[in-house]
């Protein structure tokens, strides 16, 4: 979602937000921030009918822009549309003041809110709509090497993404691929377009750490390589950042997600992105799996056990997957974002594990909501999940 002039919205006050929603859960987001009474502007067409100077009739459709005072809004999942109807504030030569009139809100389609009261619920969730990672941003860069194969992957605010993908066998071109022993040294076509795609979706600038593993020596010669060419095309942002560069082993027989656990179970790692919101997610992870395991009454997992547990403002922090946090049910949408907020209403924090997250299978294999409990409840072992 892009959000402008996000100086214009202040807790408390009225304000209008200028949004373009980019994607169909930007819409479910607006659809659960529209309230009746707001007024919702944006520009639409109408059929108008115009006389001539001979009296004859012609139909043809006009652009202009609406300012609607909201009395009622729907949400359709299948077609991505938010619907909006309401009062026509203004009058104009084609559509009368109080008339009421429908807007199709769609994606990339800009349109604005305005509230009397913008709340910090509201603020909150235009803001974090607006702050989703990109694959230039995140708090940690993992590459993952095997001979003549590489992957990028970047982790941040709640998102694991693979950025790139590098086989070395394409870079035979008529010829034999690259031989294994050629991967060492400077000059290998295999590293080069490792570096290339890392400088292409890479901000060194903004991410905290930058992960080379690999099993064997691989890491440290595309290390040592990385520092080479950074030297030598000048590019200062990794000169200076080269202490964030570190490397880690792999066991040579892992695989994707594996490689990525792996790698988060390294305590340097660990130790380099230290109170990001990545850091945070792995860390309330383990120690639920921890308490799973050794102290099962701190913790409760499945949806009737979290929903007692809630009524009885036990949940210190919830761990919820993207999949039922914002699940294409309404029905099933709204019953999680209503245990979200009743969650943070009563001091407990909320993290959203989205379906790539590499820890996501975990919270799977509990129901795919969990929650740390303030006080032991031994009895809602007993609950159905």
């Amino acid at each position: 979602m892009k959000l402008l002039d996000k100086e214009d919205l202040v807790v408390n006050q009225t304000g209008t937000a200028k949004i373009i929603p980019e994607e169909s859960d930007d819409l479910w987001v607006l659809y659960n921030l529209i309230s009746q009474n707001d007024v919702v502007s944006a520009e639409t067409t109408r059929k108008v009918h115009l006389e001539s100077s001979n009296k004859s009739t012609t139909a043809s459709r006009v652009k202009l822009t609406l300012h609607l005072k909201v009395t009622w809004h729907d949400f359709h999942k299948d077609s991505s549309t938010l619907r909006v109807q309401g009062r026509s504030l203004d009058a104009n030569p084609y559509v009368p003041q109080g008339s009421f009139h429908t807007f199709i809100l769609e994606l990339n389609k800009p349109f604005e809110i305005r509230k009397k009261v913008w709340d910090c619920d509201a603020v909150e969730a235009l803001r974090e709509s607006a702050e989703k990672v990109s694959c230039s941003e995140g708090d940690l860069v993992v590459v993952v090497m095997q001979q003549r194969h590489a992957e990028i992957y970047l982790l941040g605010k709640g998102v694991t993404t693979l950025c790139s993908k590098i086989e070395g066998s394409s870079l035979k071109s008529g010829r034999k691929a690259v031989a294994a022993s050629s991967l060492k040294g400077p000059g290998n076509a295999f590293f080069r377009e490792v570096f290339g795609s890392i400088i292409k979706h890479v901000d060194f600038k903004v991410v905290k750490s930058v992960v080379i593993a690999s099993d064997g020596s691989t890491k440290d010669e595309f290390r040592r390589f990385l520092l080479l060419e950074a030297k030598r095309l000048r590019m200062k942002s990794i000169e200076e950042n080269k202490s964030r560069i570190v490397v880690v082993g792999l066991e040579c027989n892992n695989k994707g997600n594996d490689n990525l656990k792996e790698v988060l179970g390294d305590s340097t790692v660990m130790n380099s992105i230290k109170n990001s919101k990545v850091e945070i997610e792995i860390r309330t992870m383990r120690e639920l799996w921890e308490m799973v395991c050794n102290n099962s009454d701190r913790v409760c997992y499945g949806p009737k056990s979290v929903e007692c547990a809630q009524e009885m403002k036990a949940i210190e922090t919830l761990l919820i997957t993207d999949d039922l946090y914002r699940n294409d049910e309404i029905g099933t949408r709204k019953k999680y974002a209503s245990l979200v907020k009743s969650v943070k209403e009563n001091g407990g924090k909320v993290l959203v594990y989205p379906s790539m997250h590499v820890l996501a299978q975990q919270l799977q294999h509990l129901t795919g909501v969990a929650a740390i409990l303030r006080f032991p409840l031994p009895d809602l072992e007993e609950m159905d999940v």
